[in-house]
């Protein structure tokens, strides 16, 4: 029982030697450079209008987002479903 004990101690004694041993240097981060953008080519959808207009148009967008995804779900779902089929039908 002792054995693996000896050993265990021996292990760790040496990888605390090893890191002990190492020399790390931490130095500031660097700073990132940032993107110039060009703000004549940038286009932001034109809202326009109110607030009130604003907010119907984005969960309008919003909506159609969502429906595309659930089109494209239910679409992969039966082509799953076409493939699986004739496997499980044998």
């Amino acid at each position: 029982m002792r054995d693996w004990k000896s050993e265990l101690d021996a292990l760790v004694a040496e990888a605390m030697a090893f890191a002990g041993s190492l020399k790390v240097e931490i130095g500031q981060p660097r700073p990132q450079l940032k993107e110039v953008i060009d703000r004549d080519r940038v286009s932001l959808p034109d809202y326009g209008g109110s607030e009130r207009d604003q907010i119907r148009k984005r969960v309008e967008s919003f909506k159609a987002h969502q429906e595309r995804f659930m089109r494209e779900r239910e679409e992969y779902a039966n082509s799953l479903l076409r493939r699986i089929r004739p496997i499980t039908k044998a």
